[in-house]
């Protein structure tokens, strides 16, 4: 039996001396959707941000591609993007520049593929434009045409759906069922009720892991 893409044992983990999770396993492959939920303060960040090795456990175990995490600490942005709640972009950089800038760092491109997701988010003609004159919404599609960029197959994403409309809310569920649909992997938060899903979706509800 192969190893999953991405496997949690016995994950526990605390904050500020308190523990907001104990005893998660997870095991996710190729094509499947893992939706974290829970009442707030359950532990949805601090599980996203273990799984994407910004932060340790304070317990158990998380396997990439069948290797320890931390050994693959050089590898992640071949295997994984990750997304936080807050945009993450500069505002004094346009759009452009600020993908620019996000590629680089690990996987560039070129500008016509930039431009290419800008136009996928709804964002043509706001190519050269500082991002701190544009709205929150507009923002956040900047920062989420990361994902429609060549990227690594697992994506953890932590409330996308903040400041979208509902016409962007719409294309964003499409895009994640589809990447599932083609063999990607999704690892999210949000408060919005999803309506489309891949096949391979199911839901993890940290208040039953709760100490």
């Amino acid at each position: 039996m192969s190893s999953p893409f991405l496997e949690a044992t016995a994950l526990s983990c605390e904050r500020d001396w308190r523990l907001l999770f104990e005893n998660l396993d997870i095991r996710l492959d190729a094509g499947q959707m893992l939706q974290v939920s829970g009442p707030n303060g359950s532990g949805k960040t601090s599980l996203l941000r273990v799984l994407a090795g910004l932060r340790p456990p304070s317990s158990g175990t998380v396997h990439l591609k069948g290797q320890p995490l931390a050994r693959r600490s050089g590898e992640l942005a071949d295997d994984l993007l990750w997304i936080g709640h807050a945009a993450g972009i500069k505002g004094l950089l346009s759009a452009e520049e600020n993908l620019a800038w996000l590629c680089a760092l690990h996987r560039p491109a070129s500008r016509e593929q930039i431009w290419q997701a800008l136009e996928a988010v709804g964002l043509r003609g706001f190519e050269d434009v500082p991002c701190h004159t544009l709205s929150a919404g507009q923002q956040r599609r900047v920062a989420l045409a990361r994902l429609y960029l060549h990227g690594p197959p697992l994506w953890i994403l932590d409330e996308p759906f903040t400041a979208l409309d509902k016409q962007a809310v719409g294309q964003l569920e499409d895009h994640l069922a589809a990447h599932c649909r083609e063999g990607g992997l999704v690892v999210l938060t949000t408060h919005h009720s999803l309506r489309r899903v891949p096949d391979g979706y199911r839901d993890l509800d940290l208040g039953q892991h709760g100490a």
